[in-house]
């Protein structure tokens, strides 16, 4: 190449369209009245793909697949938010674009590892204990001889069981009855009978939440009653057998946390075996409780399952009085719930929230358009500065090039040994080529574009106003010398 060429990407060529011999040439025939179509010899055509299948089909090239070429695309898209380093080299304040650059990449990363540890941490329970407060109270109803219903002549007792969360932030209330699995109410069995003396409200997945409950009975005595509240646990708790509770320090948990606390014993008293890791030597109290001298890891949830049971109720006693001076009387009691952590909701919405992704997009198509138009203003300065070294041999070397790019353009093998002789040109075909060239400069000239092309095909250049040219466009033209 010539002194001052910076070899690079060749630049894209456009211009009239191809086609095959014979076919109209930039929108017309191309052929001089009274010559007969030119023909293409056999030797330098190539076969065509049949249709609807690409070139890199007909050459056995594998085709990418939408995510690969989506993934592709990607990397490109990053790649071309960087300068290249001959521009940072022309331009010292492009380095506050790369700082810039590399602290955006940053953090993308540090966004993007918080989200997965968002992700981690949403897969686990994330509870926190607060206290429900129970409200029981009870009216007496007494009865009225001169009631025209049969309701209203007979003395009766209404119970109530309400409760609410103390110092709730959240606007949404929970209803009462969605802190429960069951309720179970038991009156005096001597009063109501062994077949009236329960009241039951058991969970199902049909079931409509209520801020509480209520039981209505006739009477005109105090009642004695049992309030049995099982609390509905997310994820379900157990409670431990006597012996494997006092040797973990647990009453009631769930089964993972339970699992964790016994793997700790196994860690802090070395019990694992030291050449078989995946069995358990037991201490005298792991034998007493798992009835077993040795046992392996894989075998502890199903042990676990005869060792773990249904959690406790809780247990009130209350009575029901009709004393006309207890009835503004309500008893209170504190219990101890897990709720949902208020910062899940957030962080939900942190996960699946896309508010600034279409800016982001935006922005980052800027910055690529931007750094393209860059790169191309490059491209057009190394042209006219090894034009200005050496006209001769850069122009030279940019015909050769446009002339291998042609060749590829138009699948034309070609064959350099023929070429580089002087008989090649004195076949038929050359005199119908001058004509077509003639032809298509004389029409350039009054469509007011020059084109050039060898060896009877369509000549291809850069029109002057293509935004591919690395010419700059004249502001004036001036006579052509007709040759």
């Amino acid at each position: 190449g010539g002194p001052g060429l910076t070899h690079g990407p060749r630049m894209p060529h456009q211009g009239a369209p191809m086609g095959p011999p014979g076919s109209p040439y930039m929108g017309s025939p191309a052929v001089r009245p009274g010559l007969a179509p030119a023909g293409m010899e056999p030797a330098r055509k190539r076969a065509a793909p049949p249709p609807g299948q690409s070139q890199a089909q007909s050459q056995g090239q594998p085709v990418p697949t939408a995510p690969a070429r989506s993934r592709s695309a990607k990397r490109r898209k990053m790649a071309d938010k960087i300068l290249p380093q001959r521009i940072r080299e022309l331009v010292p304040e492009s380095q506050a674009y790369m700082d810039l650059l590399a602290f955006e990449r940053k953090l993308d990363q540090t966004i993007m590892r918080k989200r997965v540890d968002i992700q981690e941490a949403l897969k686990r329970p994330m509870k926190q204990k607060r206290k429900l407060r129970l409200y029981i109270s009870n009216t007496f109803n007494p009865a009225k001889p001169d009631a025209e219903d049969s309701d209203g002549s007979i003395a009766s007792w209404e119970l109530r069981v309400e409760g609410k969360l103390l110092d709730d932030p959240s606007k949404q209330k929970r209803k009462f009855s969605s802190f429960f699995k069951s309720l179970v109410i038991e009156l005096d069995k001597d009063l109501y009978g062994p077949d009236n003396h329960l009241v039951e409200w058991h969970r199902t997945p049909t079931t409509q939440e209520t801020d509480g409950f209520q039981v209505k009975r006739p009477g005109d005595l105090s009642v004695r009653c049992t309030l049995l509240l099982m609390l509905d646990y997310q994820p379900p708790q157990f409670k431990l057998d006597p012996r494997l509770a006092r040797l973990l320090g647990l009453h009631t948990q769930s089964r993972s946390a339970i699992v964790q606390a016994l793997w700790q014993y196994v860690k802090t008293n070395r019990l694992q075996d030291s050449h078989d890791k995946e069995y358990i030597n037991g201490d005298k109290y792991f034998q007493q409780i798992f009835d077993c001298p040795r046992l392996k890891f894989s075998e502890i949830p199903q042990r676990l399952t005869a060792l773990l049971l249904p959690p406790d109720p809780i247990v009130i006693n209350h009575v029901i009085s009709v004393d006309p001076s207890d009835q503004k009387k309500t008893a209170c009691y504190d219990i101890d719930v897990e709720v949902e952590e208020p910062l899940k909701g957030q962080m939900s919405s942190f996960l699946l929230s896309t508010a600034n992704q279409q800016e982001i997009s935006a922005l980052d198509s800027k910055i690529h358009e931007t750094i393209e138009s860059i790169n191309q203003l490059k491209i057009q300065r190394d042209f006219m500065l090894s034009f200005s070294r050496d006209p001769k041999g850069y122009v030279q070397d940019l015909l050769r090039s446009q002339s291998r790019d042609l060749k590829v353009m138009t699948d034309v093998a070609g064959n350099p040994e023929e070429e580089r002789r002087a008989e090649f040109y004195h076949q038929p075909w050359s005199q119908e080529a001058v004509s077509r060239y003639f032809y298509c400069k004389g029409r350039g000239r009054e469509e007011g574009e020059e084109t050039v092309g060898p060896f009877g095909q369509t000549p291809h250049t850069l029109p002057l106003d293509s935004p591919h040219s690395i010419f700059p466009r004249p502001k004036k033209q001036f006579g052509r010398r007709h040759v």
